[in-house]
């Protein structure tokens, strides 16, 4: 699904350069749920917006559900993320002056769908959240939960092969917080491929495959075979 060869990233001001990313090498496949720790300023972010075809890199190749996307233009990497993947803020991004139906709807419209088609993705994904009874109600009549549910039903309406959130969880308190991740998943177990950036140690360690990073390398993965060491000829015996 997601395949990132010797990826780097480093931001330059008037007076210094600051590497956020340094020579990664991350392989997801379809399916996985990959939770992204670190310490802040480890390049989490950074990576996931790499990921997300928000940023370029500078060096490495990233191949998304098999495609080159290195030398696309920007109306293309657009075009790709509208339509293969789906985001998740900690800041739930939700438009004040819109309902919660036309908040799910919007990036819908900007793929040029029909309106049956937004409706029907719509109603499925507030469905999927439970929060069918909420379409017509304005995210200040929400809570921090019910927000994010929103956020989440908007990242699947357009049904997505790949979810990426962004301390998802990082704006709740530890209930709403549980049945964000539980959400996420039955997403993840209905196939869809879920990478999260967390500080959460509980919820990186929930998630079925960790990768640590820390001042801009890869430090830890735990779907990284584990080496064994061979034993001496005594030992054998």
């Amino acid at each position: 699904m997601l395949v990132m060869s010797q990826i780097a990233k480093s931001y330059i001001t008037s007076t210094v350069e600051t590497r956020a990313v340094s020579a990664i090498d991350l392989h997801v496949k379809q399916g996985e749920f990959v939770a992204l720790s670190g310490p802040s300023g480890s390049g989490k972010t950074t990576l996931l917006n790499i990921a997300g075809l928000l940023e370029p890199t500078d060096t490495g190749t990233y191949h998304l559900d098999g495609r080159d996307v290195s030398s696309l233009s920007d109306r293309q990497r657009s075009r790709l993320r509208s339509e293969l993947i789906g985001f998740i803020f900690q800041g739930f991004n939700l438009l004040p002056d819109l309902s919660v139906l036309d908040n799910i709807e919007l990036p819908l419209r900007l793929r040029g769908l029909k309106s049956s088609d937004r409706c029907a993705r719509s109603a499925k994904a507030l469905a999927t959240v439970g929060l069918s009874n909420r379409a017509s109600h304005y995210p200040a009549q929400l809570s921090g939960g019910q927000q994010q549910r929103i956020a989440v039903a908007r990242a699947i309406a357009g049904d997505p092969k790949l979810i990426l959130a962004d301390e998802p969880t990082g704006n709740l308190d530890s209930v709403m917080s549980a049945q964000i991740m539980e959400l996420l998943r039955e997403i993840n177990r209905a196939g869809t491929t879920i990478v999260m950036v967390t500080h959460d140690v509980e919820h990186a360690r929930s998630a079925a495959r960790r990768v640590v990073i820390r001042d801009g390398r890869l430090q830890e993965d735990s779907a990284a075979p584990v080496a064994v060491p061979a034993l001496s000829p005594a030992a054998a015996a």
